[in-house]
């Protein structure tokens, strides 16, 4: 009895986050920011609300926890009476890591993937994995996927849908017990987010 009530409480409170995140996508909308379909974009990302009509996100984008998105610059406003203001273009299927702050006046190519961490200061190029503060390349987005694949095909992998959304504690215990010997790989997350499953809270293929 205890086990469902908690359950039904942890439902509840999926449901209310849910559309919180929502009702907050739809004002950034409203005022005239563009985010396009299939985005995650957490409750925790700060955006720079007085000017987030100058900041475009295109479909299927992710953020991490704590992202930092900024559209203008008033520091030096007391010595000049001036604050710049720049756009921000994060084409679709960018990857941008937990706190990673991007500053005023760049664009992120199509499928750019940038550490956590890191400041995005320039323009960065698509198709590259980007890190550091400034942000740069270190590699090809054809050069992480290689070396990924090398590493799932050695690894141990564990599927989505019984390790993942059917978690036993059973499950739970192999988990962490073939992790703490060596990384492991989740298989079949995104097919399930594709299928209608999956934790992620995404805006809609019906908006914008």
């Amino acid at each position: 009895m205890i086990g469902w009530a908690l359950d039904r409480l942890a439902a509840l409170k999926h449901r209310l986050e849910s559309a919180r995140l929502q009702r907050r996508w739809t004002k950034l909308r409203e005022a005239g920011m563009h985010i396009g379909q299939g985005v995650n974009l957490p409750a925790s990302t700060w955006i720079d609300t007085s000017h987030c009509f100058l900041i475009r996100i295109e479909d299927f984008c992710g953020f991490g926890e704590q992202c930092v998105l900024l559209a203008h610059d008033a520091q030096m406003d007391e010595f000049l009476d001036a604050a710049r203001l720049g756009k921000v273009v994060i084409h679709a299927s960018c990857h941008i890591g937990t706190r990673t702050v991007i500053l005023p006046g760049v664009e992120l190519g199509p499928r750019t993937i940038v550490g956590a961490g890191s400041v995005v200061t320039r323009s960065l190029p698509a198709d590259t994995v980007c890190a550091g503060n400034p942000a740069k390349p270190i590699c090809s987005l054809d050069e992480y996927l290689d070396k990924h694949r090398a590493r799932i095909a050695a690894a141990r992998t564990f599927p989505y849908d019984r390790y993942d959304e059917t978690l036993t504690p059973e499950r739970r215990a192999e988990l962490v017990a073939a992790v703490f010997e060596k990384d492991a790989y989740m298989i079949g997350g995104r097919s399930a987010e594709l299928a209608g499953r999956g934790g992620t809270a995404r805006t809609s293929f019906h908006e914008e």
